[in-house]
Formats: structure tokens, C-alpha cells, sequence
């Protein structure tokens, strides 16, 4: 399906961004990463979108084949979105864009509004070469988990994961903040207390063990 509007010009970035660079897309994008969503949900975790926007989005989204709709399954009468493989594909862009904003962030705003699963993105390069597994993070906004190594690409998930997590990090928005603009290190908010490491199988004390060594940064 072609696309509304286009920037004409023979250009890969161009190309990329008539699919991505309309207001909201990479935005839904983030939430999608999370796994399959509901309108619903899409609408309660993306504040400030109007629902005719949000309808109009997706619809341009499934026709450049990044977002596909599906029902669920009886007894449930619903229908979520998803993201197919080229769509998973954004997930390093949007690690590229967190990277390059996270000094931007500073201090929250009065308007601003906080989910815990927007941290994601920008911790999974703070959590990637230290564990493999899943790390499941926990704030007083929510939780969310983060899937590493193994035979594909970091993953993340808005709250606990379905079969228990092998470490689990209680932090604040704060310390994720510091760690995604990289003002701290996992091993110093981990010996500043600003990080808890807990977890009953062995890759948590091997986290522990990997990072309370360590000099301070």
C-alpha cells in the first residue's frame, strides 16, 4: 500500500523516514517492542494521542507492512497489534535515539508522564555484556523486564515476565535516567545502593559478584 505522503527523493534515509518519520510512529513502535498490544492499551500507555491519530497511524503502519492486527483466540473478544519482523528490525534504531537523548532528559517535567517500560530501551545497553538471561526492573512506576543473549536480539516486555526472571533489579527512575544518559555506571548505582540485585538463581549472585569488585567509575 503506498504511502499518503513521501519525501520523493532517492535517498535511503528519506525512504525510511516517509514509513517512520511521521509524529507518533516510532513512539508506537517503542510500545509494540513490548510485545502485542490492544488499541486500548496503546492509547492508556501513549499519552497525549488523540484516537483518530492513533487509528491513522496504525493504518499506515500496516499498510508499510510494519504492524500487523490479529483476534485473539476465544473466550477473549480482542484484537491486538504486533510487529513483524521489519518492524522489530527498528528496535536499534530506537536505541540509537534513546542513546542520543538521554542527556536531554534532566529533570522530569510537570507534564511529563512516566511508564517504567519506557526505561528499556535506553538500559538495555547498560545491562548488555553482564548478564545473560532475564533481568526483570522494578520502580515505583512499574516494572518491566529485559531479555539477553541468547540466539536473538535483546527483547524487553512491560511488566514481571511470564515464567520467573533469573535477576531482579529494584532502582528509580532517577538512577535509570543516569544509566541511560551514562552519568553512572550498573556497578556503581549497585555500590551506591541506588541499584538492589536480588534473584534466587545463580546468574543473580554472579551479577553481584561481577559488579560489587569492581572499581569505582
Amino acid at each position: 500500500m503506498p504511502r499518503r505522503r513521501s519525501y520523493d527523493q532517492y535517498c535511503a534515509a528519506a525512504r525510511a523516514l516517509d514509513v517512520v518519520g511521521d509524529r507518533w510512529t516510532l513512539l508506537i513502535v517503542r510500545e509494540l517492542l513490548a510485545g502485542p498490544r490492544r488499541y486500548t492499551d496503546l492509547h492508556a500507555d501513549l499519552p497525549g494521542v488523540s484516537t483518530d491519530m492513533l487509528a491513522g497511524r496504525l493504518k499506515d503502519m500496516e499498510g508499510a507492512e510494519l504492524v500487523t492486527r490479529r483476534r485473539l483466540p476465544a473466550p477473549v473478544s480482542a484484537s491486538v497489534y504486533e510487529l513483524t519482523p521489519r518492524g522489530r528490525d527498528l528496535l536499534p534504531v530506537l536505541r540509537a535515539l534513546a542513546e542520543w537523548g538521554a542527556p536531554a532528559l534532566e529533570e522530569p517535567r510537570p507534564t511529563d508522564a512516566v511508564r517504567a517500560h519506557w526505561f528499556a530501551v535506553p538500559l538495555i545497553g547498560a545491562l548488555e555484556g553482564l548478564v545473560t538471561g532475564v533481568v526483570q526492573v522494578t520502580l515505583a512506576e512499574g516494572a518491566f523486564h529485559v531479555r539477553l543473549g541468547g540466539d536473538g536480539p535483546p527483547a524487553y516486555g512491560d511488566g514481571p515476565p511470564a515464567d520467573p526472571a533469573d535477576v531482579l533489579l529494584r532502582t528509580d527512575a532517577a538512577t535509570c535516567r543516569a544509566l541511560a544518559a551514562g552519568e553512572a555506571t550498573l556497578a556503581r548505582a549497585v555500590r551506591d545502593g541506588r541499584v538492589e540485585v536480588s534473584g534466587d538463581g545463580g546468574l543473580a549472585g554472579e551479577l553481584r559478584a561481577r559488579l560489587l569488585p569492581m572499581s569505582v567509575n
